[in-house]
Formats: C-alpha cells, structure tokens, sequence
C-alpha cells in the first residue's frame, strides 16, 4: 500500500511562517556581530565547505537542533542557555522556517528565521568567510 502523506511540506512551511518572526536579509546584514544575537547556520557541513559561512554564525546542523537547545539532552550546547536572540538560516528558508518553530515550541525566545536563506544573504553581498 502506498503512504499517503496527509501534511505536506507546504503546508507545514506556511503554517511555521504564521507563527514564526521572518526577517529580511538585508535586514539581518545588520546582525552580524551583536551582542545579543546569535546566528545559527542550518546548513549541512558539506554546504559550508562548499558556499562558505556567514562570520561570526553559529553552526547548528539541523538535525541536532532539539538535542542542542534542550538542557537536559547529552548533547546541550551552551550557546542555547544565552539570553540572546536566535536568527536561523538555512541554504533557502525552509530549514530556518521549520528550524524556527520547532525551537519556539521548546520555549526558546526570542527566535526568527532568514527569508531566503543563505543565497538571499549572498545575493545582497552579505559577508561569506571561505575555508
């Protein structure tokens, strides 16, 4: 029997955008290096080898997200502990949409997520470090 998917990733995306803070790239150029606000990169280590990486960005692989915001996870990284802002991306805005949610739901705030991702970021000629 074949699955029959009953939520799509669309629909999923649009609801994570109704509750989530979007940001414009160019809007997030002005975060670079804040205090108060971390950067987290999505992306797959192989994506940041191969487009580069936003300076300064923390690197959060999205699939270790939720073991790495939850303090009771083995997994816990500090950075999530901060009373900081948390600005997500991913390599188009997908990722950082559902990225974003999810970390909301666990009681992370505030959160908000990069619309376009990382090629809008380099689109605008956002500052790209290259190993």
């Amino acid at each position: 029997m074949p699955q029959v998917i009953v939520k799509g990733y669309k629909t999923l995306l649009a609801e994570a955008e109704a509750e989530i803070v979007t940001i414009a790239a160019d809007d997030a150029l002005a975060l670079v290096g804040r205090d108060d606000t971390v950067l987290v990169d999505l992306r797959d280590p192989r994506e940041l080898a191969r487009e580069g990486r936003v300076p300064g960005a923390f690197h959060c692989p999205r699939g270790m997200l939720e073991f790495w915001i939850d303090p009771e996870s083995p997994y816990a990284k500090p950075v999530f502990q901060e009373d900081k802002r948390f600005v997500f991306f991913c390599g188009g805005g997908w990722r950082s949409a559902l990225a974003a949610k999810v970390a909301q739901e666990m009681g992370l705030r505030p959160v908000a997520h990069i619309a376009g991702g990382f090629a809008a970021w380099k689109k605008l000629g956002g500052p790209v470090e290259t190993e």
